[in-house]
C-alpha cells in the first residue's frame, strides 16, 4: 500500500518518494521480474470490487453474529493489500482517532466486576473493528468516489429492498415462516432488532430519493419506487426513532438539492415531485392503517412517552444514573456491565454509554470521530463540485443518525460505521471527478 495526498486545489495523486523510487528501480542482473507476485495483485485488484459489493450486501443479514458482514469483510481486507489500495492522507484522521480508542476500549474491559470478562473484551474488540471497517472504506472510496461509492450503494439497495419486501411480505403473513422475521409484531427481517433493521433501509433510501428529485425519466420513477419501498419497511418496524430519522433525512436531501444543486426548472419539478410522493406515502399509510393490528400498534408506538421512558428505572432514569457513574469512574466500568447494576438495561444513549464503557479519554475519542466526521461533510458541502451529490444523501443520514444516537445504543450498529466510512472517504477524494460526472443524471448514484 502507498500514502497519497490529494491537491486542495485539484485533487491530483501525488504518490510517496519511496513509491516512485520503487516505481523505476531496476532489476538487478541475472534476476526477473517476479511474475507469480505481479498475477496475485492483478488478481486481487480485478476481485476487489466484487467482493466490496459482496461485503455491503452481507451487511444485511445479522440474525447472528459473527454475521457475513464481518467474515465477507476478512476476504475484502487481503484483497485490498494484493491489490496495492492507496492510503490516503486526509482520511488518516480517523485511523488516528481509532488508535487513541483502542488501548481504553481494551483498559475499560478489564473494568467489569459482574459482567463476563470474554464478554465485555469481544464486546471492545468488536467496536474497534467496526471502526477499522469504517476506515478501510474511506480509504477505498477515496480513490474514485463517484465510482465505488456508486458500487457500494448499489449493492447497498440491492440488499435493502430485498429484505424490506420480505419484511413486508412477513409482516402481511403472505409468506411461510413469517414469523421468523417479526419481533413483538414488529418487522426485523434478517436483523436482530427492528430498531436496527428500520434505520439500516435509509441510507439507500436518501440517494433513492435524490435520484427521484433530481433526474428525469425512467431513473427517476425507480428511485421513487425504491423510496417508496424502503418508507414501507421502515414504517413496519414501528421504531419511532426509524420514523424520525426518515423524515428528517428526506427533508435535509430535498432542502440541500434545492439550495445547492438544482437549477430553476430542477427545482419547479422537485415542487410537484414531492406533492405527489408525499400523496402518494400517505396513501399507502392509509392502507396499512385499515388494517386494525397494524393501527393499534402504530397508535401504541406513536405515544410520545411509553412506560419504559419513564420513571427512575425507565430510559431517562437510566441515562441519568449512567452518566453520575460515567462521570466517577475515569476509566470507565466497562461494555455491558451498566445492565447488570441498578437497572437491567442499557443506557439507550451512545455518547454516554461509550464514556461509561471505555472511559474518559476512549469515550472522547469516540465523540471526537463523530464530530469530526460531522465537520469535514458538512464543510465538504458548501464546496461545489459534482462530488456534493455523493456527499448530500450521505450527510441527510448522518445528522438524523447522530441525534438519534442520544435516545438508543448505536456503537455496534455496521451501517453506521460503514457511513462514517463514506462520508471521510468522499471528502478524502472530493478533488477526484469522472468526465462523465459533468453531466448532472450522471452524478447521481
Amino acid at each position: 500500500m502507498s500514502i497519497d495526498t490529494p491537491s486542495h486545489h485539484q485533487g491530483k495523486k501525488f504518490t510517496s518518494p519511496k513509491a516512485i523510487a520503487g516505481a523505476y528501480k531496476t532489476p538487478q542482473s541475472g534476476t526477473a521480474p517476479n511474475s507469480s507476485n505481479n498475477a496475485l495483485h492483478l488478481l486481487a485488484k480485478k476481485l476487489l470490487p466484487g467482493a466490496v459489493m459482496l461485503w455491503v450486501f452481507a451487511g444485511g443479514f445479522v440474525i447472528f453474529e459473527p454475521s457475513p458482514y464481518e467474515l465477507m469483510f476478512l476476504v475484502v481486507l487481503p484483497l485490498a493489500f494484493f491489490g496495492g489500495m492507496n492510503i490516503h492522507r486526509r482520511a488518516l484522521g480517523l485511523f488516528k482517532l481509532m488508535v487513541i480508542f483502542l488501548p481504553f476500549s481494551i483498559i475499560g474491559a478489564f473494568q467489569v466486576r459482574i459482567a463476563d470478562f470474554s464478554t465485555s473484551l469481544t464486546f471492545s474488540i468488536v467496536t474497534v473493528f467496526l471502526w477499522f471497517t469504517g476506515y478501510f472504506a474511506a480509504n477505498y472510496i477515496a480513490e474514485n468516489p463517484h465510482k465505488r461509492l456508486g458500487d457500494m450503494i448499489r449493492a447497498y439497495t440491492w440488499v435493502a429492498v430485498f429484505i424490506s419486501i420480505i419484511g413486508t411480505l412477513a409482516y402481511l403473513d403472505l409468506i411461510p415462516g413469517s414469523e421468523v422475521f417479526l419481533l413483538y409484531d414488529r418487522v426485523k427481517a434478517t436483523f436482530q432488532d427492528p430498531n436496527v433493521f428500520g434505520p439500516f433501509l435509509i441510507i439507500p433510501a436518501a440517494f433513492a430519493l435524490q435520484r427521484a428529485l433530481m433526474d428525469t425519466g425512467k431513473r427517476a420513477m425507480w428511485g421513487g419506487v425504491v423510496y417508496g419501498i424502503l418508507f414501507v419497511g421502515v414504517f413496519l418496524s414501528f421504531s419511532r426513532a426509524a420514523w424520525g430519522y426518515i423524515v428528517l433525512t428526506s427533508a435535509i436531501v430535498f432542502v440541500a438539492c434545492f439550495v445547492l444543486e438544482a437549477s430553476a426548472r430542477d427545482r419547479a419539478r422537485m415542487i410537484a415531485i414531492t406533492v405527489a410522493g408525499i400523496f402518494a406515502l400517505l396513501i399507502a399509510l392509509v392502507a396499512l392503517l385499515s388494517i386494525d393490528s397494524v393501527a393499534e400498534l402504530f397508535l401504541q408506538r406513536f405515544s410520545l412517552e411509553q412506560n419504559y421512558d419513564s420513571g427512575e428505572s425507565g430510559r431517562f432514569g437510566r441515562q441519568s444514573y449512567a452518566m453520575e457513574l460515567a462521570l466517577s469512574n475515569p476509566l470507565g466500568i466497562g461494555p455491558l456491565e451498566f445492565r447488570n447494576l441498578r437497572v437491567t438495561e442499557d443506557p439507550h444513549n451512545t455518547y454516554v454509554t461509550v464514556i461509561l464503557s471505555y472511559g474518559w479519554i476512549g469515550g472522547l475519542a469516540y465523540i471526537s470521530m463523530m464530530w469530526m466526521t460531522m465537520k469535514n461533510g458538512a464543510g465538504a458541502l458548501l464546496i461545489a463540485s459534482p462530488n456534493r451529490l455523493l456527499m448530500i444523501p450521505l450527510m441527510a443520514n448522518f445528522i438524523p443518525l447522530s441525534i438519534e444516537a442520544a435516545i438508543i445504543d448505536t456503537d455496534h450498529w455496521r451501517h453506521l460505521f460503514l457511513l462514517v466510512g463514506m462520508i471521510w472517504g468522499v471528502y478524502a477524494g472530493y478533488g477526484r471527478t469522472n468526465p462523465e460526472q459533468m453531466d448532472k443524471s450522471k452524478r447521481l448514484i
